[in-house]
């Protein structure tokens, strides 16, 4: 009897199991068949595990014909149909596709309603009621940009008249626009408030607008000597708004240097030709750098220049460029060349720039040593013009700029003792990193320089050839008063720190002097390591003219360790 009642008591239990936790089946329908179509288009979940689940379901599917513009449906009731079936019984109605909101021009402005309807007056604006939500929504973050951070939309006033959708568009903010007061810089308390107002372009008293300013602070990923540490932040209290900007001052000095070596095709000897490249960025917290260039080559030839630049000067738009350029060829002749600029930086990747230059170049050879050499002591000015345009490429600490563009052309006259005459320099520099994967890329390079005049003086031509234009070549080797320069690279990152690629160079030159047009090749590879010390880069090539066979002894091999401090 016992094991009766039990047997009966484990059946009882399993069989209220499985009646308490079946799954309940919901179906919708509306008034006709058109309707029920229109419902199972909308999708809707059918299983449920109880009526309180199918209640919320109805309720989903009723708040979805509202935006879609069955601002009528209604719940005419849910029928069970047996232990585990509800039908639900929804009318759609008439489905509305335009609504009418009636404004307030002095809450709402009217060039902001043009940007998401088509049909605007002074009074209303219609919207179509699929788009409706996310056109308010787009609304009310204009609104809030203009200084009204804490304004809020909404509709009141609901009605249908004359078989139209009509609606009030109520505003609720503050009375009056918010400002930035206050900027409070966190991290690098230093950093240079003319960068704030100029670059950046965010200054107190202007109209308060949180995402045109995190926009406007990513642009510091683009300073060499200043990141971003997070995103911008706002303190506001009853009458003020502060202003948060969170920076980092970064390692922006650079000390470059490189190390060639090659044989001499007269003696056959080893030669040996470098440079020293200084760059101080930011050290007195203006924002101004300092460069200083020592360069000594196999062709006796030595280069001194010095380069500052202020940005910013007296908290204006305008900064100042001065250079110095110093080049001596062995007992031949010296030359000196000074410029002044005033540049104005448009934003974080344009500058354009204004400016005059001088040079003056003495010939040191005797009367005697100069019968077969076309130097002569001249005096030239320019007036320059330029633009610049930088891409940098943020998180890439082996190639951080993507692409650049420096244009410039200078007018002006040259006077010897005996002749005055008009000169016109054109100078031209561009690259672009073509990103093919995380990997692979490919860098091009386009140089062109000009010297336009009706005689030419052979210490007044451009000099080029080395590691900085044609590779394979010795450094300022090469003669013309027109030259231009295509570099290629084949890159292959192994990580973020080491890489190798190929060197394929292509150069033309034209020297007036002489009537020699040429057409010059380099070939060649290379690798690149970032160790603690800077970046490590070995460059062999081997340079040729074009109807000069391919020889290994005209190689060149150029090392250089680019170190930041």
């Amino acid at each position: 009897m016992y094991k009766t009642g039990f047997l009966l008591l484990i059946i009882y239990i399993g069989f209220s199991s499985t009646i308490s936790g079946q799954n309940l089946r919901l179906t919708i329908s509306g008034n006709n068949e058109a309707e029920t179509k229109t419902l199972d288009s909308i999708g809707y979940l059918k299983t449920h595990k109880d009526f309180s689940s199918i209640s919320l379901e109805v309720d989903s599917i009723q708040k979805t014909l509202y935006k879609v513009g069955y601002i009528e449906n209604k719940l005419e009731k849910i029928d069970k149909t047996n232990d585990s079936s509800y039908v639900a019984k929804i009318s759609l109605k008439k489905k509305y596709h335009t609504i009418y909101i009636y404004y307030d021009k002095n809450l709402v402005e009217k060039p902001i309603l043009n940007l998401v309807s088509k049909q605007v007056t002074d009074t209303y604006f219609s919207l179509p009621i699929k788009t409706m939500e996310s056109k308010l929504q787009f609304i009310n973050s204009e609104t809030a940009s203009k200084g009204l951070p804490f304004s809020k939309l909404r509709l009141s006033e609901i009605k249908i008249e004359n078989d139209s959708l009509k609606a009030v568009l109520a505003v609720e903010s503050e009375n009056q626009k918010r400002v930035v007061n206050k900027i409070e810089i966190k991290g690098y308390e230093k950093f240079p408030r003319a960068y704030l107002k100029h670059y950046l372009k965010i200054k107190p008293n202007q109209i308060f607008n949180l995402k045109k300013i995190k926009a406007k602070t990513e642009q510091l990923k683009d300073l060499r000597f200043a990141n971003q540490i997070k995103p911008p932040e706002v303190l506001f209290s009853k009458d003020s708004t502060t202003l948060y900007i969170y920076v980092e001052k970064a390692k922006s000095n650079t000390f470059d240097g490189f190390l060639g070596f090659g044989t001499n095709e007269e003696t056959n000897k080893l030669q040996f030709d470098g440079y020293l490249n200084l760059n101080l960025t930011n050290n007195l917290n203006y924002g101004e750098s300092f460069r200083l260039l020592y360069k000594s080559d196999e062709n006796d030839q030595k280069t001194f220049q010095t380069q500052l630049t202020l940005p910013y000067i007296f908290s204006s738009p305008l900064g100042l460029d001065l250079q110095l350029y110093i080049f001596k060829r062995d007992s031949s002749f010296t030359t000196v060349d000074q410029a002044a600029k005033i540049h104005y930086q448009i934003n974080s990747k344009h500058k354009v720039f204004f400016g005059v230059n001088s040079t003056q170049s003495n010939n040191l050879l005797s009367e005697t040593q100069n019968t077969y050499n076309n130097l002569e002591d001249y005096n030239s000015s320019y007036i320059t013009t330029g633009y610049e345009y930088i891409k940098p490429q943020a998180y890439n600490l082996i190639f951080p700029i993507n692409s650049k563009l420096e244009v410039e052309t200078s007018f002006g006259k040259r006077k010897t003792v005996s002749t005055s005459e008009k000169q016109t320099l054109i100078n031209l520099n561009a690259f672009k990193i073509f990103q093919l994967n995380n990997r692979n890329s490919f860098f091009l390079q386009t140089t062109l320089k000009s010297l336009i005049s009706h005689t030419y003086l052979e210490n007044e031509l451009l000099r080029f050839g080395g590691i900085n234009s044609i590779r394979g070549f010795e450094e300022n080797s090469l003669l013309a008063s027109f030259f231009s320069v295509i570099n290629t690279e084949y890159r292959f990152q192994f990580s973020n720190s080491m890489y190798i690629h190929s060197i394929i160079d292509l150069a033309y030159l034209k020297n007036e002097p002489t009537n020699v047009k040429e057409k010059l090749f380099g070939y060649g590879f290379g690798f690149g390591i970032l160790t603690k010390s800077g970046l490590l880069k070995l460059n062999y090539a081997v340079g040729k003219s074009e109807n000069q066979q391919f020889k290994f002894s005209n190689s060149k091999i150029h090392l250089s360790l680019t170190a930041n401090f």
